[in-house]
């Protein structure tokens, strides 16, 4: 399950995606135009930004931008970045990988290890192929410019 944290990262950055390459937009449009709570934005904007997603100013004038284009942004990055490990046990992550604390068997005779590696490999498959832009995308027929 996405957290808070994650859903409101991926509603602040396709705001921003909306606005690409029209100057800086201040934290508090972007908090009010997706009701985010302007602190927490504030620290998802800074992980943000560190991790050379988005760019900013301070000041009166400054906000937020983006640093790439939409398609150019992996939804997995994001997802990453906000939530850590797309794979549900430390076992199967690509990025994050631990052995499993609580398992007796060894990891290449363990069917849980198996069925969460085919689980881990099937999102992958779908989100790595994702970007930004994707998230963009407005379903038809719905009366909001966003929908998650």
């Amino acid at each position: 399950m996405l957290s808070a944290k994650a859903q409101y990262a991926i509603h602040a950055l396709t705001y921003l995606g909306e606005h690409f390459q029209q100057g800086y937009i201040p934290i508090n449009q972007i908090a009010e135009k997706r009701k985010i709570p302007a602190k927490f934005l504030e620290a998802i904007l800074l992980e943000l930004r560190k991790a050379n997603i988005l760019g900013s100013k301070a000041g009166k004038n400054g906000g937020y931008y983006l640093l790439r284009e939409p398609g150019e942004i992996p939804m997995v990055q994001i997802l990453r970045l906000m939530d850590g490990p797309i794979a549900l046990l430390p076992c199967v992550s690509k990025k994050f990988y631990e052995p499993c604390r609580l398992c007796p068997y060894p990891e290449n005779d363990c069917n849980i290890r198996r069925i969460f590696l085919e689980v881990r490999d099937a999102t992958l498959l779908v989100i790595e192929g994702k970007s930004l832009a994707d998230l963009m995308q407005i379903s038809p027929g719905t009366d909001s410019d966003f929908v998650i």
